[in-house]
């Protein structure tokens, strides 16, 4: 690469860790903010549809992700809800939801890492990554 495009290559990335620490959590360190970043781009593509681009959910349908008590509680299970869907209803904040969830299997275990890192600092308000081990530990211990 030409140190032309690798100096704006690097420039774009640190303006997008730049701009989510200060939009979101001051408080991450730099790997969660990169994680942050490349699971922005993945929910986008597999999540935004039926979760909303805030996280807001879509009406009485698809949950919002922006209930911090809901992800805390659940987080060793959120991997699992990701790659193999959420079939039975989920209560999120007081409301109940019926709608099946379609799990995402071909994603891998960063990639889930990095969409879980986004929705819990996103939306969260959490400031921790999640690592591609936690990832596996709870892919592992799947109900």
């Amino acid at each position: 690469m030409a140190q032309g495009p690798r100096l704006i290559a690097s420039a774009s990335m640190a303006l997008l860790f730049g701009v989510f620490i200060k939009g979101c959590q001051p408080n991450v360190s730099i790997q969660t903010a990169q994680y942050a970043v490349n699971g922005q781009k993945l929910y986008v593509t597999h999540c935004q549809s039926c979760h909303g681009a805030k996280g807001e959910g879509l009406g009485k349908l698809y949950p919002p992700l922006t209930d911090t008590a809901y992800l805390r509680k659940n987080r060793d299970q959120l991997a699992c809800i990701v790659k193999n869907g959420l079939h039975e209803p989920v209560k999120v904040h007081g409301q109940l939801y019926e709608e099946q969830m379609p799990g995402v299997p071909q994603l891998s275990d960063v990639e889930i890492a990095y969409i879980l890192t986004y929705v819990t600092t996103r939306f969260g308000k959490d400031t921790d990554q999640y690592t591609q081990q936690e990832v596996r530990s709870s892919l592992v211990n799947c109900q």
